[in-house]
C-alpha cells in the first residue's frame, strides 16, 4: 500500500463545507463547546480566508491526497511567555487515527517558522483530549502544565499549555 502524501494548501472561501464539516458537526466539536451556527461559520470562513493577509496567522485545509481532510492553522495569541502562536486542527473522522494530524502540525511548524515573527507555538488541547495530547507530544511541543480557560466564552475548560521553539533546532 502506497503511503498517503499529507499536505496542506491556504484556506479559501470557497471552504466553508470544509469548516461546516468540522465546526458545525457535534461529534467533531466535543472538545470546543459543541458545534457553531451557520452565520458563526460564514462569519469565521471569511476571517479564515483573509487571515494571512493581515499577517495575524495563516489558516490551511489538510489533504490526504489532494483530497480535503480537515483544517489547520496558526495565529496570535497573548501566551504566558508573551505575544505567540497559537495552533489548532481538526480532522474529519474518515482520515482520523492514521498521523494525518500530527504531519499537519509539522507542516505547519514550518511555514510559522518562515515568518520568523513568534519564537513560541502553543498548542491548548483539553485535558481529557488524549489524541490532541498525543499530537502536541509527538510533534515535539514541551508540555508546560494546565491552566483553566473559557471556550466559547461561558464555557470553562482545562487546558494542557504545550509549547514549541520555532527559533530552535529539531
Amino acid at each position: 500500500m502506497k503511503k498517503p502524501v499529507i499536505d496542506i494548501r491556504p484556506w479559501t472561501a470557497d471552504d466553508l463545507g470544509m469548516l461546516k464539516r468540522t465546526m458545525g458537526d457535534p461529534a467533531m466539536t466535543q472538545f470546543l463547546g459543541g458545534p457553531e451556527p451557520e452565520e458563526k461559520l460564514v462569519s469565521r470562513n471569511q476571517k479564515y480566508a483573509e487571515i494571512g493577509d493581515i499577517g495575524k496567522g495563516r489558516m490551511f485545509v489538510i489533504t490526504v491526497n489532494g483530497e480535503p481532510a480537515g483544517t489547520i492553522g496558526y495565529w496570535e495569541h497573548d501566551a504566558r511567555d508573551g505575544l505567540a502562536w497559537e495552533t489548532g486542527y481538526s480532522v474529519v473522522p474518515e482520515f482520523q487515527g492514521q498521523g494525518v494530524a500530527t504531519a499537519a502540525t509539522l507542516l505547519v511548524i514550518e511555514e510559522a517558522r518562515k515568518e520568523k515573527k513568534h519564537r513560541w507555538m502553543h498548542a491548548y488541547p483539553r485535558i481529557d483530549n488524549a489524541g490532541s495530547i498525543a499530537i502536541s507530544r509527538k510533534a515535539g511541543f514541551e508540555l508546560l502544565g494546565n491552566f483553566e480557560y473559557e471556550y466559547p466564552p461561558g464555557n470553562p475548560i482545562v487546558c494542557n499549555d504545550w509549547r514549541f521553539d520555532l527559533f530552535g533546532e529539531d
